[in-house]
């Protein structure tokens, strides 16, 4: 029996009124992009995209939870960061034109934005706010990234999901979130690559620091400067 995902019906848009490269779109040029946008609904569970796909759309999350992960020649799984509400993927692909470098699954039922690789491309020839976004983004992205390679080599357990939490909240890479994540303790463990049991024993350790608070769920983040900077 085929599974129905139930996610409200949303325009482009709407979708697009909610992203911060968006609003300094020019009329004709944010008309352009929301006649050559599509939206697609992702079971959880499902693959986004595949390593070693041909990158022909800049995708971005309306709604749910992405991991960005790869499998190492020895067949571990390393998961490089999560995508929430608001967040974007393969900018840096596109511009090189080359296949994609890891996979990207759905956490959770979501709802994705797709833009055309050519839309993608007239964007940055026409828009100098669109550039201006996108090199923030790659930058944050770079600092991202060499936050992950620090904590996945130096750091015990408890202090890679505290890392792992922090980086969901970045302004820049996801900022559709506000400070409660709708987020089981299942998710924290794929994101941060833990098992489930593991993440649930930190999300306890940084409860009991005052850094965060565990619901059914959901985690609210009290002290995010302070799950930034955590050491076991």
């Amino acid at each position: 029996m085929q599974r129905i995902i139930m996610i409200k019906e949303t325009s482009i848009q709407d979708m697009l009124a909610k992203t911060m490269w968006a609003r300094s779109l020019t009329d004709a040029q944010l008309a352009r992009v929301e006649a050559e946008m599509f939206s697609r609904k992702i079971a959880g569970g499902a693959f986004v995209c595949h390593k070693g796909d041909p990158v022909t759309h800049w995708i971005g999350v309306h709604e749910g939870l992405l991991k960005m992960s790869s499998v190492s020649p020895e067949g571990k799984t390393v998961s490089f960061a999560g995508m929430a509400n608001g967040g974007w993927l393969g900018e840096g692909s596109l511009l090189k034109s080359e296949p994609r470098k890891y996979d990207v699954v759905a956490l959770r039922d979501s709802e994705l934005l797709y833009m055309p690789k050519a839309t993608y491309l007239w964007l940055l020839d026409n828009s100098i706010q669109f550039n201006r976004f996108l090199v923030t983004q790659l930058n944050e992205r770079l600092a991202l990234f060499i936050s992950l390679v620090e904590y996945d080599r130096m750091l015990e357990p408890d202090a890679r999901v505290a890392r792992c939490l922090a980086a969901l909240f970045n302004p820049y890479l996801n900022p559709g979130i506000g400070r409660e994540l709708q987020i089981s303790q299942e998710e924290v463990g794929n994101l941060s690559g833990a098992s489930r049991q593991r993440a649930n024993q930190a999300l306890q350790v940084l409860e009991k620091a005052g850094l965060l608070k565990v619901d059914y769920g959901s985690i609210t983040i009290l002290d995010l400067d302070g799950l930034r900077q955590f050491h076991s």
